[in-house]
């Protein structure tokens, strides 16, 4: 099935989102029909989404779609069940989510649980689910809306799950901005001056390009913790490591999607102020990882953003050799020290994944950071 027939179909004129691989070829779609505007906008994270959605029903009586990847239930069963249910405003929205995870189906590991749970949290929540795969068509599509309508008018919200391939091939997007520095030359630097400290990498191919550095530097890969699903935590989780090891140099390289989802917790970082953080964002002002859809982190000033939440120093760097310079100072410094590095849309075709299990980079991680407990 095509995208443009789906979207045809649902005969949505609002639409907002996360973007996710499992639905690229219908995100293509909207980029190419709507780019960002009035009628498509791609959030902050889901529960933003949420909130978009609801106010353009309110402003204009019109039922909306949020599209996403399943990890993002969690963040919009807030919003859905204290706004959106008939319970409380009664908000009828349309869910499009791609559904990662599939039992049966092989993905990451971090997949593997949210997939499993995926239709029995949308049941639990009351949102009723149509199951596309890429042999359903439109008239299937058409069929299962006609039977949604009768929710949506009683103001439940109900989900079209998107199974892997489902959208057919339709419209190629290359994404792209004006920086020079690739994100994997930066993550080598990175590494090379981070030396023997702590590094916490955000989810998404910056972790899976410092776990292949490691590997062709030989290094072990005990020094890092490989933040591969949780978006958007992994400052959080850096700055539990530097409150809990205070001897402890630690680097998070953070992206600029996930540093947008939960960017509440640099201001949380900002008044902790850790003397032995370096906060790092990787910044190509896209989603690279699902597709390259763009993030709004090009319009923001972010060591500003930082300044503002408190850390003591700011920096930015858009080549090899102002990024060596800043991180020598950061290396230096005490104080909670945050770097943007403006970063091209661009990834090693042959990238690779992590051959350790996650369960495998924690133990390691902890034994080499001393931590490790005899009863885990």
């Amino acid at each position: 099935m095509k995208a443009s027939e789906f979207v045809k179909v649902l005969g949505v004129d609002f639409y907002t989102g996360v973007p996710d691989s499992q639905l690229k070829e219908l995100c293509n779609y909207l980029m190419n029909r709507y780019g960002i505007s009035s009628q498509h906008i791609i959030a902050a994270n889901e529960g933003n989404c949420v909130g978009l959605a609801a106010g353009y029903y309110l402003a204009t009586g019109k039922v909306p779609a949020v599209y996403m990847q399943n990890s993002g239930l969690g963040n919009i069963v807030n919003p859905y069940a204290s706004l959106l249910h008939p319970e409380v405003y009664g908000i009828p929205c349309i869910f499009i989510i791609g559904w990662r995870g599939e039992p049966g189906i092989h993905d990451e590991p971090q997949h593997i649980f949210q997939g499993k749970v995926t239709e029995t949290l949308l049941k639990d929540l009351g949102i009723s689910c149509y199951v596309i795969d890429k042999g359903t068509t439109a008239k299937e599509v058409m069929e299962a809306m006609e039977e949604f309508q009768g929710n949506l008018s009683d103001g439940k919200s109900v989900s079209f799950l998107v199974r892997k391939n489902a959208f057919e091939k339709e419209t190629a997007i290359f994404y792209k901005n004006g920086n020079l520095l690739d994100r994997e030359d930066a993550i080598r630097l990175i590494t090379d001056i981070a030396a023997e400290d702590v590094i916490v990498s955000t989810t998404g191919k910056a972790s899976r390009e410092l776990f292949e550095i490691r590997e062709q530097n030989r290094q072990g890969h005990g020094h890092d913790f490989l933040t591969v699903g949780s978006m958007g935590h992994s400052s959080s989780i850096a700055l539990g490591i530097a409150l809990g090891k205070k001897d402890r140099k630690v680097w998070c390289i953070d992206g600029d999607g996930a540093v947008l989802m939960h960017m509440g917790s640099m201001a949380v970082a900002g008044a902790k102020k850790p003397a032995n953080m370096v906060h790092i964002v990787l910044n190509n002002c896209a989603h690279e990882t699902v597709g390259g859809m763009p993030t709004v982190a090009g319009s923001i000033d972010l060591p500003m953003v930082a300044k503002g939440c408190g850390y003591q120093k700011a920096a930015q760097a858009g080549s090899k050799e102002e990024l060596k310079e800043v991180l020598q100072k950061a290396k230096e410094a005490e104080g909670l020290f945050f770097i943007e590095v403006k970063c091209t849309v661009a990834s090693r075709d042959n990238l690779g994944r992590p051959t350790a299990s996650p369960a495998e980079n924690k133990k390691a991680f902890m034994e080499w950071l001393g931590s490790s407990s005899p009863l885990i």
